[in-house]
C-alpha cells in the first residue's frame, strides 16, 4: 500500500474572495506571504493543484496558474513525479518580522541626501497655490483659448498624423516648429530656421536643458539678482557656483557681474521683463552684456517669458537678435494659452541642436505629439495671433483696473514698481515689512500674493507680486480691499510687539 505524501497546512492562505477577482492572483499573493512568514519552509511540500483547489473550491486551472507563477519568480519549484515544493533556496534569505514593527519616537529618522533634501524644498515651493485673486499666470474665463482651439482640436486630433504608433523626434513635430520658427522671427526678431527650434514642456525644462548642454558641475554661472526661484533652483540642481548680479532699472549690472566673477561660463537672463521686478534691459546692458558673452567665450540664456503681453507698444526685440551664435532663446507658450499645456521650445544655435535634442530625449523623449499638432495647426491658421492681440485687450483692462483699486485702497507708504507688461503687478511695501509673513495672512484672507524678498540673495526688499490676469474686475477690486485689511493688521502687529517687549 503507497504512502501517503505529507503535505503541509497553510493557514494564511484563508479564504478566497471571488469578488475582488483575479481569483489566481490571490492565491499567489497568499502563497508569497506564507513563505515570507515562515508557515512555508524551504523544501516543504505543497499539496497537489487538484487538492488545493477543492479545499478552496475554485477551478484547478486557477491553482495551476498561481503556482506556474510563482515558479516564474522562484518561491517554487516543480518536478515531475515529485510535486511542487518551497524553493530550496528560500533558505538562505532572511526572514522579515511575522508582524510589522511600528515605527517608535526613537526610530531615526530617515536620512535624506542634499539633493534630496533640496529637491523636496523646490516641491514645497512649486506646490500649487489656489486659483484665487492675486494668484500669477492664472488664465481664466475670456482669456483662455476660444471655441476655435477645441474645434481645432477635436479635427487634428482625429487624423492619422496626431495619433502615431511609434517615438517622435525629441526636437519635437516639425510642423510646430516650424511655426514657431516663422512667429518669433516676426514678433521677436529672433534669427533662427525651424531646424533649430526644440520643443519642451515649458521654460523651466528649458532652463533645466541649457544648463545641462552648455555647462558642467562646478562651473561658475550669473544670475540676476532678485531672479525667478525657479531658475536659481535649477543651477543649484546643477551644483554650479552661482554668483547673483545685481539689478537696477537698466537690468543686470554686467559691470558688478565682472568684478564679482569675471571667469562665469553662462549668464542667465531676463532681458525684456526682468523677472520680478519687470522693467527691459536697456540697449546699452544687452551690448555689455553679448560683448561679455564673445570676449569670455560665454554663454547667455534668455528667458523671454511673456513678451508677448506689452500695454504700450511693441513687444521689444529679443536679445538673441543681436548675436544667435551666443545666445540660447527660452520661450513658453503658457502665459498666453494656459500653463497646463506644458509647451515651450528653446532656439539654440545650429551646432549645439543635438546635444539639446539628446538631452531632451534622456529627460522625457518629447512632449505629447497630438497637442504639437493641435498648437502647430491654431498657429498656422492664423488663431494664436488673434489669441494673443484678444488677450492683450483683456489683460490691459484688467491691468488698469487694477492699478486704480491699488490706488484708492493702498497706504501712501506703497509704491508701484513702472512696468508695462506682463500678468503680474509689483507692489514695494516699506522697509521693515515683512512680506513672507503677509503672504501667510493674505491666504487666510482668500487671496494668494507671492512675496519679493525671498527671491534675492542679498539687500532684499519687501515686496509683493500680484496676479491679475484670470480674475474679474468686480474680484480684484474686492481683492484689493481684503490686501489693504490684511496689511494694515499686520502693521497694528508691529506697532503692538515693542510694547509688550517692554
Amino acid at each position: 500500500m503507497p504512502r501517503p505524501r505529507a503535505t503541509v497546512s497553510i493557514p494564511s492562505l484563508g479564504a478566497v474572495d471571488r469578488a475582488a477577482g483575479q481569483v489566481g492572483r490571490q492565491i499567489a499573493q497568499a502563497l508569497r506571504a506564507a513563505i515570507a512568514k515562515g508557515e512555508l519552509k524551504a523544501g516543504e511540500l505543497l499539496p497537489s493543484t487538484r487538492a488545493l483547489a477543492a479545499s478552496l473550491e475554485v477551478a484547478r486551472g486557477t491553482v495551476v496558474e498561481a503556482f506556474d507563477q510563482l515558479q516564474a519568480e522562484g518561491y517554487l519549484k516543480s518536478q515531475v513525479g515529485a510535486g511542487t515544493r518551497v524553493a530550496p533556496t528560500l533558505a538562505d534569505l532572511p526572514r522579515p518580522a511575522r508582524t510589522p514593527i511600528a515605527r517608535d519616537r526613537n526610530t531615526p529618522p530617515i536620512q535624506l541626501s542634499p539633493r534630496a533634501r533640496r529637491l523636496a524644498e523646490v516641491a514645497k515651493a512649486f506646490a500649487p497655490m489656489p486659483e484665487v485673486p492675486f494668484a500669477i499666470a492664472v488664465p481664466g474665463g475670456s482669456v483662455a483659448p476660444d471655441a476655435s482651439w477645441r474645434r481645432l482640436g477635436n479635427r487634428v486630433r482625429a487624423s492619422r498624423a496626431a495619433a502615431p504608433a511609434s517615438y517622435g523626434d525629441p526636437r519635437g513635430v516639425m510642423e510646430l516648429r516650424r511655426a514657431i520658427a516663422d512667429y518669433v522671427r516676426t514678433s521677436r526678431a529672433v534669427h533662427c530656421e525651424p531646424e533649430q527650434v526644440v520643443i519642451t514642456a515649458g521654460t523651466q525644462q528649458g532652463l533645466y536643458l541649457a544648463g545641462r548642454v552648455l555647462l558642467s558641475r562646478g562651473d561658475h554661472v550669473w544670475a540676476e539678482d532678485p531672479a525667478y526661484p525657479g531658475m536659481t533652483a535649477v543651477l543649484d540642481d546643477l551644483e554650479f557656483i552661482t554668483t547673483r548680479v545685481p539689478v537696477d532699472e537698466q537690468g543686470i549690472d554686467v559691470d558688478a557681474g565682472l568684478a564679482a566673477c569675471p571667469d562665469a561660463r553662462a549668464g542667465f537672463v531676463t532681458p525684456s521683463h526682468q523677472y520680478p521686478l519687470g522693467m527691459p534691459m536697456s540697449m546699452a546692458r544687452r551690448n555689455a552684456l553679448l560683448a561679455w558673452a564673445q570676449h569670455r567665450d560665454a554663454w547667455i540664456v534668455e528667458d523671454d517669458y511673456d513678451s508677448e503681453l506689452r500695454y504700450a507698444g511693441h513687444p521689444f526685440p529679443s536679445l538673441q537678435g543681436l548675436d544667435p551664435s551666443r545666445v540660447i532663446y527660452l520661450g513658453t507658450l503658457s502665459k498666453v494659452l494656459f500653463p497646463s499645456l506644458r509647451l515651450g521650445y528653446v532656439v539654440a544655435p545650429a551646432p549645439l541642436v543635438d546635444a539639446f535634442a539628446g538631452a531632451r530625449a534622456l529627460l522625457d523623449r518629447h512632449s505629447m505629439t497630438s497637442d504639437q499638432h493641435v498648437l502647430a495647426a491654431y498657429m498656422r491658421e492664423g488663431l494664436f495671433e488673434a489669441h494673443i492681440r484678444r488677450i492683450r485687450g483683456v489683460y490691459a483692462a484688467r491691468r488698469a483696473t487694477l492699478i486704480a483699486a491699488l490706488e484708492r485702497h493702498m497706504p501712501d507708504d506703497v509704491t508701484l514698481q513702472p512696468s508695462d507688461q506682463g500678468m503680474h503687478l509689483l507692489l514695494w511695501l516699506p522697509h521693515g515689512a515683512d512680506d513672507v509673513q503677509l503672504v501667510q495672512a493674505a491666504l487666510s484672507e482668500g487671496i494668494v500674493v507671492r512675496p519679493i524678498s525671498p527671491m534675492y540673495k542679498a539687500a532684499a526688499r519687501p515686496g509683493l507680486m500680484l496676479g491679475f490676469g484670470g480674475f474679474s474686475p468686480e474680484e480684484l477690486e474686492t481683492a484689493a480691499i481684503r490686501l489693504r485689511r490684511v496689511m494694515d493688521q499686520q502693521e497694528s502687529q508691529q506697532r503692538a510687539e515693542p510694547r509688550r517687549a517692554s
